[in-house]
């Protein structure tokens, strides 16, 4: 059974009521932003199995990521994480929250997510293959194309090697 969706004003009115708010995100992605009040519990946590510690069957949970793709997706995992008697999922995710222009907590010390990251530095390498193809020599087009190759992998295996690089830099380490 899929949980009912609620919009942000509806949620901002259910947590004012005591509802609680869950946000799955990857915790750099919460320290980065996040709804204030809400409750980091990372969807990845609760796939392994793991609860939400503090909840009350009684208290309604709403649920939210990004944009609304993952709680969607983990419906399931989310309604049996929660145990509780309502369980909801925030349409549009924090992005619909700040779009209806309801407050937010942002951390830019924080690092930018992972696949942002990886979307900055393969967009890099992609032009300076181009650029060296097209000045120096054309064997430079290959750094490109090599990019590209790694991107279709990581999109058809959900394995990213530049992901996993990335994550292990001194700055994507979480500040305090």
């Amino acid at each position: 059974m899929i949980p009912k969706s609620v919009t942000p004003i509806e949620a901002k009115a259910l947590i004012e009521l005591g509802a609680v708010l869950v946000d799955i995100r990857e915790p750099a992605e919460f320290l980065r932003e996040h709804i204030p009040g809400a409750i980091s519990c990372p969807v990845s946590d609760m796939i392994a199995g793991k609860g939400i510690e503090g909840l009350s069957a009684t208290q309604p949970v709403i649920f939210h990521c990004l944009a609304g793709s993952r709680t969607t997706q983990n419906a399931d995992v989310l309604t049996k994480a929660a145990r509780a008697s309502s369980v909801l999922l925030l349409t549009g995710g924090i992005n619909a929250w700040k779009s209806a222009n309801l407050p937010t907590l942002e951390d830019k010390r924080q690092p930018l997510p992972i696949m942002r990251q990886v979307q900055i530095a393969a967009g890099i390498l992609i032009l300076i293959g181009i650029v060296l193809g097209y000045t120096l020599d054309k064997n430079f087009f290959l750094l490109s194309g090599f990019v590209g190759a790694g991107l279709l992998f990581a999109g058809l295996s959900g394995w990213c090697g530049m992901a996993i690089l990335l994550a292990k830099m001194p700055w994507n380490r979480l500040k305090d």
